[in-house]
Formats: structure tokens, sequence, C-alpha cells
């Protein structure tokens, strides 16, 4: 592409894939996408197992996707972009209740001291307020003892493996769409006929599975031109006069240099400073062991039966069960499989825990395990187990690590012609529109001169702050 600026993207997520795509319309840049893995889609990918598509856990498109990036994509999958309701339930004190919350299902399901106790805390919210500094701190003050006792601490504890206390609040305000009584009341109100908000309780799910999403913009950016290099690891990312010039690309073949006057990273942001080269600063380099993703096992079991419940998803906050969520593909809208249905258990861990060492049958034990006691034990045939590990499936926002992050950030963003976004580049908590939304931004701001807008990006920074995850 003669004439054309060269932008190097690392990582073949739905961020990096997105920007590929936009960029490739304009016809004004030579793309090349590296990606580690053998597929693209990273954690948002899907694969086959035993005939079906399962995804790497338990992922929804959701109504409130921008309508320029939901255009996109009803271009690519058509009619297979299905519209379906969301239909899980939470296991609280051993007791299902529907999610999304439903009022009579609550009044139907929960204690009456649960419900007292919630009542009392709305009454001793409004006469002590103040957030504070923490995850306790915050949604104590916003939902009151009973809720965060029995729901958000145990599960935050087993979803980040640190007490409450020792989160930032920021995790709060990032993770809890519904940090508030008054907001939870608007939510359960919305499955209320009259009330409903258009969109709630519904999400979009590709019928081939959620890894479609990525597979159809990685199809299209190749179509235009885009370059997609798998199975290829970034050796260094090679800076001159503070400039980017160019990527050390690893692959099968060996190594080469892919020219860059861009590069744009989605890759986890400690990890894309280490690659520079020239090195950080040795204080830059040290806040990139401040910051820490939480890993995650998904165990997959494969059973000989039409299908195991009802419900697309179940979410266990307690501490005796070791599963977060249990999610079925089947119930989510992928193409049908006569006489098999598949289970995905997540298992939150450290890459230090034991856990992580465990093989497809102790861990397929512990799922089918934690099944029994939650009282939906697996009554028909397992016909296989298979298990995936994701080194970085959340960010933990302990306490200070705003200021490692921020020493990073500032650091990146004084080298011209690089840029960091998306969710792991940005350590952040977000849905896959919201990590959409951001490679729109990037291709908002790289202009037909090849120069980077930053005084548009450094606002559109500012908006993806405020992104909450939609549960």
């Amino acid at each position: 592409m003669s004439g054309a600026h060269s932008v190097a993207i690392l990582g073949a997520g739905p961020a990096g894939l997105g920007l590929a795509y936009r960029l490739s319309l304009r016809r004004k840049f030579d793309v090349t996408v590296l990606e580690r893995g053998e597929k693209v889609g990273g954690n948002a990918a899907s694969f086959p197992l035993c005939g079906m598509r399962v995804d790497f856990g338990s992922h929804r498109l959701h109504p409130s996707c921008a309508p320029e990036i939901l255009e996109d994509l009803r271009s690519f999958l058509g009619p297979d972009l299905l519209d379906r309701p969301r239909h899980g339930r939470i296991r609280l004190r051993n007791r299902w209740v529907h999610f999304p919350l439903k009022p009579l299902d609550l009044a139907a399901h929960l204690p009456i001291t649960f419900l007292a106790g919630v009542g009392v805390d709305g009454i001793a919210r409004s006469i002590h307020r103040g957030e504070g500094e923490t995850f306790a701190d915050v949604l104590q003050a916003g939902l009151g003892k009973t809720i965060c006792r029995d729901f958000y601490f145990p599960y935050a504890r087993k979803i980040w493996g640190c007490d409450p206390a020792e989160l930032d609040g920021e995790q709060a305000r990032r993770r809890v769409s519904a940090g508030s009584l008054s907001k939870m009341i608007r939510k359960v109100l919305q499955a209320v006929p009259g009330l409903k908000r258009k969109g709630s309780g519904r999400f979009f799910y590709p019928r081939q599975g959620f890894g479609s999403i990525s597979e159809s913009y990685a199809g299209a950016a190749l179509r235009e031109g885009v370059k997609i290099k798998l199975l290829t690891s970034v050796g260094a990312v090679e800076t001159v006069g503070g400039r980017v010039r160019a990527v050390q690309a690893i692959g099968p073949t060996g190594q080469e240099w892919v020219n860059a006057d861009h590069v744009c990273s989605t890759i986890p942001i400690s990890q894309l400073l280490r690659v520079l080269h020239p090195a950080a600063p040795d204080q830059v380099l040290a806040s990139a062991c401040g910051l820490q993703f939480r890993a995650m096992i998904l165990v997959y079991l494969v059973l000989e039966t039409e299908q195991f419940t009802e419900f697309d998803a179940h979410y266990f906050p307690n501490s005796d069960i070791a599963v977060t969520r249990l999610s079925e593909p089947k119930n989510y809208g992928l193409a049908d499989f006569p006489g098999r249905t598949i289970l995905c258990a997540e298992l939150p861990c450290s890459m230090d825990d034991p856990i992580w060492r465990k093989s497809d049958v102790e861990l397929g034990g512990i799922v089918k395990s934690a099944l029994e006691a939650a009282e939906i034990p697996i009554r028909s045939k397992i016909a296989g187990v298979c298990s995936r590990r994701l080194p970085h499936a959340y960010p933990i926002y302990l306490r200070g690590y705003k200021e490692h992050f921020a020493r990073m950030d500032q650091w990146l963003q004084s080298i011209q012609g690089l840029v960091t976004f998306g969710r792991q580049g940005l350590f952040a908590h977000d849905n896959t529109h919201h990590a959409l939304a951001m490679a729109y931004a990037v291709d908002e701001c790289l202009g037909e001169d090849g120069e980077f807008n930053r005084e548009l990006w450094s606002r559109r920074r500012h908006e993806f702050q405020k992104h909450v995850v939609e549960d």
C-alpha cells in the first residue's frame, strides 16, 4: 500500500480486531496484527468441543452497545446475531433467586429475615452517608450490610482472592452496576412489564458462539488487506528518539521486524512495558509489578443429556462452593447439538495456587462436588472433561494500584506513536462493547495524515473511566 502509514496492533481480541477493521476501511494505513494465540478472539474466543462450539467462559453482548458497533456486527452476522432473554439464577442463603432480579421472585424465595435486613439497612443508609476508599466502604455505604455480607463480600473474596477491605473503592464503582439500593430497586422494577426499559433483561449472542464477533472483524479486516499473524509473540517494541519505529515479531518461522509508525497495544500494560526497547526507567518497571491480575480455570463437562437446566448461568457467592459461575452454552442460543450439552464452570485462582496444576479429572471432581453442594447434582453420564486456563482474567484493584498505573501510563503516553487501549491495555473492568468502543475511539483519533490527536484521546479516556461492567 504505497504511501500508507504503517500500524502494528498487538493482540487480536475484540479491541485489536475492531481497530484493524476500522483502519482498513480508510485505505490510508498498512495494518499488521500480531497475536500469540493460535486463533483470534483472546479471552473472548470460541473453540470446538465434542462437536459443539463453546466460549472461554460466559460472554454476552449487551444492548447498550454503541449503535455504530451494533450496526457493524449486524452487517457481519445477520440473523445469526440472536436477541436472547436473560435467564439465570443466584444461590443466596441456600435458596435460588432469578437473575436478573424480579420482584415477585424475590418475595417468594428470599427469607423474610434477609428482606427485613435490607429494609433496615436502607433506613440506616439514609441517616449515615459516606462512601469511603475501599470496595467494602463503597458497597456497604450504597447497599447496606445485609446484601454485602450475603452476596458481594463473599463473591469478591472468591473472584479476586482478597478481603473486600484490601480492594480499592474503584473496584466497586467499575464492577458493580447496581452499587446503591436505589439503583438496585430500579433494576428490579425493570422486570415489571409496565416499567420495563427497552433492552433490559436481554442480550445479543451469535448463534455460532461469542468468538464469532472477533472472527467476523478478522474476516472483514483480512478482506480489506490487513495482515494477521497468529502464533506470533512480541519480542520488543523499538523506539528511537521517543517515537516508536518497529516491533520484533517472533513467529513459527523465526523472527522479523515489522516497521510501525504507530503501535496500538491491547496486551497487558505491564507486559508492554517489559518489551519496550530501550527499557523504561527502573521506577516505572517496578510499578509493573504493582499491578496484579486474577487468573481463572475454565472447566468444561460434556454431559450425555439434552439439557442440564433451563438456566443460562448460575452464580455462587457462597464460600463453601468452589465455583463462582456455571454456564450452559447451549442455553445462550448456540447451534443445537442433540443428545448432549456442555457445562462451563469458572474457578478464579492464582497461578501459584495448587489448583492451577490439577489435572482435568481432578478439576472435574471439584466441579461435580460443588454442584452437589449447591443441590443441583449431575445425574447424567459425563462423556468428557477438559479445561482452559486464563492467566489474565480479571484486573485486581488493590489499594495503591492507581499510583502504579498512573506512573506506567504517564510514561507510555510520552512515547510518540504508541497507544495502549482495551481491557488489558488500560487495566480496566470492561465488557466487549466497551472494548470495541475503545477501538473505534482510537480510529477516530488517528488522522488521515498519520497524526494522533492526543487531546481527543484524552477526552475519550475520560469517558472510558465511566464504564461500569454490566452483569
